[in-house]
């Protein structure tokens, strides 16, 4: 018997039946601008044979206007249609079914030539739209028609159409975006005339034996959103116009609210999806922070929805069903939430991958081959980077030993998971753990590494990591003064005013640190509702409390600073360092740029700002100020002609950049 009996229940589309009760949600990748349609058709391929019966691309515009940027892919020509066949034709051999999402980003394009139901810009995107008329408005309809016939012609089984997370036709449905006075605008039900048009005619032009799924935004966390009513209203109305499914959406793109970061709690949005089940005839799809066949089981039993979508988990780990339906969950590479090598990615006009699997976007050009020629590799430094090459060169065949000064795997990654808000990083050592021993690697805790212990190895691969860096304070030895790594593994503690210097991630992980007491909100989703002001739609329209946020009591006064001449913070995520500021600032840290460190004495520290001097006075002082590499073995071992590769932060000492480290640790064995 499946240890997930809900999640491996066949499910009944009505125009197909999946084996599972899992979507892999749509992820924008960047693959298909790149034109190489062998790697796209490899992507979705390794998924499908991994067991995801359903999966949606990224989102293809249904014309230039539409599109995300300019020259965002879709199906516009015949040798495009060409080319999206060669990946429906590879998902078909591998087992799987493949829906093709239509994105209209409305007045989230990053193009002069956007366009929205009214001239209002969106705050993350630097365009005002045109207002379309009622010509506009037909030619949107008629092109998103459109390239649903061609997503038929192209082999795909289904489209969705996305409108939600504040997109084109989420922008018609909330009085937030639309100003309008016509037919398309005013009362609920012109504002829903749009998306129920496209639905409506997209079912005509498909025919009876094409899956057509609906993305339908249920919390618009902005405001003037929706209720819940009118979602109701809306979801019955598309419904009736022809759709095959429900998959529901959370929040506007420029909401404040954090909707799928790693601090938001597992599961979080999933008592909304429910509110729609039974209201319907058609299957209901919930999805964010879904990330664990557990997590998948225990919504499906509680009755939360008929089908889970999962998009990032796919990026971890392609087998995530496959490992799952063999009870070798233990072995599925967890997604983490972090948003680092996707998200980010995507945002930076770069291909989406994934910081636990660098494969995710390069299935064709990083290739863990096995080796033909076994050696013995040492790896010395069980952190991310060191835990990776092991577990990759022991995989391919290669016999590895694991050196670890310490008395447990993890490296940095063991400072990462006390921060609230990063618990999913205990998942991700507890992997590391599971996989070092499936593959067979060696483990040598509490094991220091000298040339002599390594001389009779093959190669070895440094992964030693940093050190904190010495800032040179004059007075920086008083006992009040901490570095991070003493406060983060627990060796002292601070006082009831802090002051932080040096406000990258790590400044920022520790403020969070210090801030917090109590229960973690991501751990109580209640509170972390509380926290951000998050509401029922029923009560409130869009789900936004009318009292706003209600942050914690902070557990310290706290000050925040660097030398930069800038905003603190940055530099942090593209998509996450918002709410890592947000945050704190709820919690009342005062945050400095431009910030000289002159000295410490009893007073506290002296700094000079903008051209004066002053005083912070505080019971702790902590040092954040960047980090060296710890490379004296690889030095040592250079001289004595071995064999040797420098990754992770013995390479480059940037901050605690688990994603290079982790990216490096896997091509480094790769090519071993």
């Amino acid at each position: 018997m499946s240890p997930y009996p809900h999640l491996f229940t066949p499910i009944d589309l009505g125009r197909l039946t999946l084996p599972n009760r899992v979507l892999m949600g749509s992820m924008h990748t960047g693959l298909e601008e790149m034109g190489d349609w062998n790697r796209v058709a490899e992507y979705h391929a390794e998924r499908a044979r991994g067991g995801v019966g359903l999966m949606v691309t990224g989102g293809m515009a249904p014309n230039a206007e539409g599109g995300v940027f300019p020259g965002a892919a879709g199906l516009f020509t015949d040798t495009d249609i060409a080319n999206h066949r060669t990946v429906t034709d590879r998902v078909h051999d591998a087992g799987g079914r493949i829906a093709m999402q239509i994105l209209h980003a409305g007045r989230y394009a990053y193009g002069k030539d956007c366009v929205a139901p009214s001239a209002i810009r969106a705050p993350i995107a630097p365009f005002t739209p045109r207002e379309l008329d009622e010509d506009g408005i037909e030619k949107q309809i008629t092109d998103m028609v459109t390239a649903a016939t061609r997503a038929r012609d192209a082999g795909y089984d289904g489209v969705e159409v996305m409108g939600s997370e504040g997109y084109f036709l989420n922008q018609f449905l909330c009085l937030h975006t639309n100003h309008r006075t016509d037919r398309w605008g005013g009362d609920y039900a012109n504002r829903m005339r749009l998306p129920v048009e496209v639905v409506r005619r997209i079912r005509a032009a498909t025919g009876p034996d094409f899956l057509l799924i609906y993305r339908i935004s249920l919390l618009d966390l902005v405001p003037n959103g929706q209720s819940f009513d009118e979602v109701l209203r809306l979801a019955r109305a598309i419904e009736e116009a022809g759709a095959d499914v429900l998959n529901t959406g959370i929040g506007w793109h420029e909401a404040r609210v954090p909707t799928i970061a790693t601090s938001v709690p597992r599961a979080n949005f999933t008592w909304v999806t429910r509110k729609l089940m039974g209201a319907v005839g058609v299957p209901v799809i919930t999805s964010n922070r879904i990330n664990s066949p557990q997590v998948a089981e225990d919504v499906l039993a509680r009755g939360d929805a008929d089908m889970v979508s999962m998009a990032r988990p796919f990026l971890a780990d392609p087998e995530f069903l496959a490992k799952a339906k063999a009870g070798r969950a233990a072995e599925i590479a967890p997604c983490i939430a972090c948003n680092q090598a996707c998200l980010d990615h995507t945002f930076q006009g770069k291909v989406a991958s994934c910081l636990v699997n660098p494969r995710a976007g390069h299935e064709t050009e990083l290739t863990y081959t096995p080796t033909t020629t076994p050696r013995r590799v040492a790896v010395v430094g069980a952190g991310p980077a060191g835990m990776m090459a092991a577990i990759t060169a022991a995989q391919r065949g290669h016999a590895v030993t694991l050196f670890e000064t310490a008395d447990r795997i993890g490296g940095q990654l063991n400072m990462a998971r006390v921060i609230p808000g990063k618990e999913e990083f205990h998942g991700l050592v507890d992997w590391f753990a599971t996989m070092l021993e499936r593959a067979g690697v060696t483990l040598r805790l509490g094991q220091a590494a000298d040339a002599s212990a390594l001389a009779s190895f093959d190669a070895v691969v440094i992964a030693t990591g940093v050190r904190p860096r010495d800032p040179g304070i004059p007075g920086q030895a008083r006992a009040n003064v901490l570095r991070y790594t003493d406060v983060l593994h627990g060796k002292a503690q601070a006082g009831a005013r802090v002051a932080i210097l040096g406000a990258g991630g790590i400044g920022f992980d520790v403020a969070e640190y210090l801030s917090h007491h109590g229960p973690s909100p991501t751990m109580e989703p209640a509170l972390w509702a509380r926290v951000w002001g998050v509401s029922d739609p029923a009560r409130h329209p869009g789900g936004l409390a009318p009292d706003g946020p209600r942050p914690e009591a902070p557990a310290r006064a706290i000050t925040l600073m660097q030398r930069k001449a800038e905003k603190p913070g940055k530099r942090l995520g593209k998509t996450t360092g918002w709410i890592h500021r947000l945050g704190l600032q709820a919690r009342g840290v005062r945050m400095m740029g431009g910030v000289e460190y002159l000295r410490f004495d009893d007073a506290g520290l002296h700094i000079r700002r903008d051209g004066s001097e002053e005083v912070i006075a505080a019971d702790t002082f902590v040092l954040c100020t960047g980090q060296e590499p710890e490379r004296a073995l690889a030095e040592t071992l250079a001289a004595t002609g071995a064999e040797i590769h420098v990754i992770g932060g013995a390479d480059v000492a940037a901050e605690l950049d688990a994603k290079r480290a982790i990216d490096q640790g896997a091509r480094v064995a790769a090519a071993l």
